[in-house]
């Protein structure tokens, strides 16, 4: 069974679920996860990954993103996107304010989001017209840029850390997205990204697992100690964490102070 990354460029109209369950099929596997939700309304880099990848899936939702973004001012959506119903209408402004929400910030995620609480996500809550309450949480956003202005559409460019939530932003700046594109993740961009109607070539486009870590230090280890590290045991390094990988250059394991975190099987 093959394991690695495929950086899949998701069309709007499907859901990413949708696009796991086309990979599924055709690679012929079950054991098959997306790194981070795009709604049906956005387009872009959706990574799906493959067998042992998904053990890897926290380090590619921790990795920064890149969005474009096009937004509505002037009405605000139950949904924050163009998808929802119209809840307020506001004076659009002559000059957009984007700096207020550079840096870390508090932004409060949809309450039609897959955000989960209590085991639920948050959209079963608003679908049956149950009310919650949605805590702010902390985000950071490295910068946005205003790639267009023409009232009361505004094009920016997002660049921000996990968690982010551009409909929320699109809320906040007192309208709704109407469009959504997921550039990059990390190292994968959207340039190269595989489309659904070419998943026939999926074997030749798979990342290996260590795609997903690039800024982890490489050790390449022995057959022995390659066995060490699969059956638990400690291998004293000078990194804090570190990926091994074995003298074929398949992972082995993700190690913290020594210690295997994550075992990769020989088969992977």
């Amino acid at each position: 069974m093959k394991s690695g990354i495929l950086n899949i460029h998701k069309p709007t109209g499907v859901t990413s679920f949708d696009v796991v369950a086309k990979v599924r099929k055709a690679a012929a596997m079950k054991r098959v996860g997306h790194a981070g939700t795009l709604d049906p309304l956005a387009s872009g880099v959706l990574l799906v990954c493959l067998g042992q990848a998904t053990r890897v899936i926290s380090y590619l939702q921790d990795a920064p993103k890149v969005y474009r973004a096009e937004i509505k001012l002037g009405e605000r959506t139950d949904t924050y996107d163009a998808e929802g119903q119209v809840v307020e209408m506001l004076p659009v402004p002559d000059v957009l304010d984007l700096e207020r929400f550079v840096g870390d910030i508090l932004q409060t995620p949809p309450l039609y989001s897959a955000l989960k609480r209590e085991g639920r996500p948050l959209y079963d809550y608003a679908r049956k017209g149950q009310t919650v309450e949605v805590e702010p949480r902390l985000v950071h956003v490295e910068r946005i840029e205003l790639l267009s202005w023409q009232p009361p559409l505004a094009s920016i460019a997002v660049h921000c850390g996990k968690g982010t939530y551009i409909r929320s932003l699109a809320n906040d700046l007192g309208g709704h997205l109407t469009a959504l594109v997921r550039e990059a993740v990390g190292d994968f961009h959207l340039a190269s990204a595989l489309t659904l109607d070419r998943l026939d070539a999926w074997e030749n486009e798979l990342m290996p697992i260590s795609a997903a870590l690039p800024r982890l230090p490489r050790v390449t280890v022995s057959t022995a100690e390659a066995a060490r590290l699969r059956n638990g045991l400690r291998l004293p390094l000078p990194e804090p964490e570190a990926i091994a990988l074995d003298e074929s250059g398949r992972e082995v394991a993700i190690l913290r102070d020594g210690q295997p975190k994550i075992v990769f099987g020989e088969g992977g």
